[in-house]
């Protein structure tokens, strides 16, 4: 397993990092937040045909770039760093993801190049009001309805679920099935939330024997949707990872420039000793994430363990690298005024998103056999 870039997963490191300092700096980042849609369409087509970024790790014969799950993970590293508001972790981490895992090829064949060059959105619709994410909390239910099949239920917390054209649904036919339908269709409700981060949109949808499709067969979703949310937790992981990493920078940046008691207050040894720390959690939550994003690459029969170890890892990890840059940062670092809260927010409610660190360390124990 390898466990560093390549010159040319360096360069596309490069290329989305100027791409997003330019089209994503934080006074852009907190216009967007306060729109219904939470993304720039212009962008967000420049992203698509320009930088093929929604295509990254879509095979070639879909329409895709066909390049790895790590530099789909490097892209979401960026984005996180940038604070990016686009529907990309929902449509291309975990949506797009769900039909290469669940679908037939005439599926992926008539649904994913349209994702692939960002025309259509798509969201995955699994976690229901009780807030689970697991298999077990899903009722759901698909009813026959003549030759087809109808949803009855609802779905909360869908990432990007309010923007979305298509809609991957988890829902039982009794056995878990996958089922794809367009959002538009009669019987689907959609309705945003309001969530403590608004630079990542949530939407709640209701489902009244709304018309879907299965994909793949009926009853054998169990194992595609658990792929893909081992898939979107990696993910997450690498996206938390750069918001992470900016928190540091932003906050060392401010201690060299703070002046109290004559001199910055970086100079003093408290605060040298916390940014050290935060840059040792830092560099080992980066560790546990590029591990879990080469093993959905190399080694898929253990990304299950990985991506929750690093769900876990990276999402206390970011977390308490808020918690500090905030405390450094003073009382100017508890104003609305001041971008760190804006980080802090996506931090915490990457925390819980897709299960929080107790259920992941549960199923790292149970991988593990422990």
């Amino acid at each position: 397993m390898r466990f560093s870039f390549t010159e040319e997963q360096e360069e596309l490191r490069r290329v989305v990092r100027r791409f997003l300092e330019e089209k994503s700096p934080v006074g852009e980042v907190r216009r967007l937040m306060e729109t219904a849609e939470g993304y720039e369409p212009a962008v967000w087509k420049q992203a698509s045909l320009e930088l093929a970024l929604p295509g990254v790790a879509i095979p070639e014969a879909y329409g895709g770039q066909g390049a790895g799950f790590s530099e789909l993970a490097l892209v979401c590293e960026e984005m996180g760093r940038a604070l990016l508001c686009a529907p990309y972790l929902g449509s291309i981490g975990l949506a797009a993801n769900a039909v290469l895992n669940a679908g037939t090829d005439a599926q992926k064949a008539a649904l994913l190049p349209a994702i692939a060059r960002g025309e259509t959105l798509a969201a995955l619709a699994v976690a229901e009001p009780n807030g689970r994410w697991d298999a077990g909390g899903i009722a759901c239910e698909a009813r026959r309805s003549g030759t087809g099949w109808t949803l009855h239920g609802e779905k909360s917390f869908v990432v990007d679920g309010a923007v979305a054209d298509l809609l991957i649904v988890a829902a039982r036919a009794p056995e878990l099935t996958l089922f794809s339908l367009r959002a538009n269709v009669d019987g689907v409700v959609r309705r945003a939330l309001q969530t403590i981060d608004p630079t990542r949109k949530l939407a709640k949808i209701t489902l009244s024997g709304a018309r879907a499709e299965p994909l793949g067969e009926v009853g054998r979703g169990a194992a595609p949707l658990a792929q893909t949310l081992d898939q979107g937790a990696a993910l997450l992981a690498n996206e938390a990872v750069g918001v992470a990493q900016k928190l540091l920078e932003m906050t060392v940046d401010y201690a060299k420039q703070r002046v109290q008691f004559g001199r910055p207050i970086g100079s003093f040894q408290a605060i040298k000793h916390k940014c050290a720390d935060m840059l040792l959690e830092l560099e080992l939550a980066r560790s546990a994430a590029y591990v879990a994003a080469a093993t959905a690459d190399e080694s898929p029969k253990e990304l299950a363990a990985n991506a929750s170890l690093a769900k876990a890892l990276v999402a206390d990890a970011a977390l308490h690298i808020a918690a500090e840059s905030i405390q450094i940062h003073g009382g100017l670092g508890f104003t609305f005024e001041q971008d760190v809260h804006l980080f802090f927010k996506r931090a915490k409610a990457s925390e819980v998103l897709l299960g929080d660190p107790t259920y992941h360390r549960e199923r790292v124990a149970q991988q593990w056999g422990l």
